[in-house]
């Protein structure tokens, strides 16, 4: 037996020791998000338990209902939702709460509520769970402002004002990466402990990447700017050597990724959804708060991601984001337009 090994393997970081670690740096800190952040990694562990054993459990297919997008919902997609609303009520932290499977937003009862708003996705990428391919939930944390109840325009406020995004990926190995304003940190699951180890820390995404990822099925509807990106990046000149085309359709995995690779994501606004497909409260601003903690830009093709103020909770916006220099060239185009 190597008691040496086990004896290293005692001294992990793991995700609730890094939170408390930063927590303490901050006397004033009360420890409520670090609770709110238990509660949300709690309803991770479930999800990522029940997407391991979804084809023996029958968890998998429709669920005969479709959600507030008019998409048909997948088993998993209800039973994730009703996972994260449960988790963040019981936190006794959470106030306002959006879920891309509710029409409106959901309010804490009165005796359980917090200081947060938590938006969130429970179930990115839900159409590609019948083929195995990587799906994820996304998050992003408000805190209520001072002195007031949870209102629903407590989260209709710009991404630049969350304290706190992440995403959790199941696939492979399922990670947990997160920004709590310093950074970004991943964390992947130890079944055997069943906690979320520190493996990626300080993740920066590349200044500049070789990969670019879009839907060109949608091609034919996009702008010029867009058209014209693509076209370099199929065929550059001077030499340069062509980026290569990685796209999944779960968010979650493409922006995962990015994130480590580099290179950029694209869902631009074209002829068909003239507004963009993703949504901006619990995709967009989310994704875009990370790209950006990690040193990246996530820019809609007219302004930063995160200084949009959205209007209603399930707005969409088009969204570009990844490595710093790629998503340059991208606003370059668009100034060159003329459309900014």
């Amino acid at each position: 037996m190597d008691h040496a090994a086990d004896a290293q393997r005692t001294d992990l970081m793991t995700l609730t020791r890094f939170v408390l670690n930063e927590q303490s740096k901050h006397p004033e800190a009360r420890g409520d998000l670090t609770i709110l952040l238990s509660h949300i990694v709690l309803g991770c562990k479930f999800v990522c338990a029940a997407v391991n054993k979804a084809g023996l459990a029958k968890l998998i297919g429709l669920a005969g209902d479709t959600n507030i997008q008019g998409e048909e919902q997948k088993k998993l997609d209800v039973l994730s939702n009703e996972v994260f609303i449960k988790a963040l009520c019981s936190s006794g932290r959470a106030n306002v709460l959006v879920s891309e499977e509710n029409e409106t937003e959901i309010y804490v009862e009165t005796s359980r509520r917090g200081r947060y708003c938590v938006v969130f996705d429970p179930l990115d990428g839900s159409s590609n769970i019948d083929c195995g391919v990587s799906i994820g939930t996304i998050f992003g944390i408000y805190m209520l402002k001072d002195g007031k109840a949870g209102v629903v325009s407590d989260v209709l406020r710009p991404g630049k004002e969350m304290v706190a995004a992440g995403y959790c990926l199941y696939g492979s190995s399922c990670m947990l990466v997160l920004s709590i304003g310093n950074g970004v940190h991943g964390f992947t699951l130890d079944p055997a402990l069943g906690e979320f180890i520190l493996t990626h820390p300080v993740m920066r995404v590349p200044r500049k990447g070789k990969i670019y990822s879009v839907n060109e099925g949608n091609a034919k509807h996009w702008d010029e700017p867009t058209k014209k990106y693509v076209e370099i990046a199929k065929f550059p000149t001077g030499g340069s050597v062509p980026k290569s085309l990685r796209y999944i359709g779960s968010m979650v995995a493409d922006v995962h990724r990015t994130l480590l690779y580099g290179g950029i994501f694209m869902y631009p606004a074209d002829k068909k959804s003239p507004n963009g497909k993703l949504r901006l409260l619990y995709e967009v601003f989310p994704m875009a708060y990370l790209v950006e903690q990690a040193g990246g830009q996530a820019f809609t093709g007219k302004e930063r991601a995160l200084d949009v103020v959205p209007k209603k909770i399930h707005e969409r916006s088009p969204i570009f984001l990844g490595s710093f220099e790629d998503v340059e060239e991208i606003k370059t185009l668009y100034h060159a337009s003329g459309l900014l």
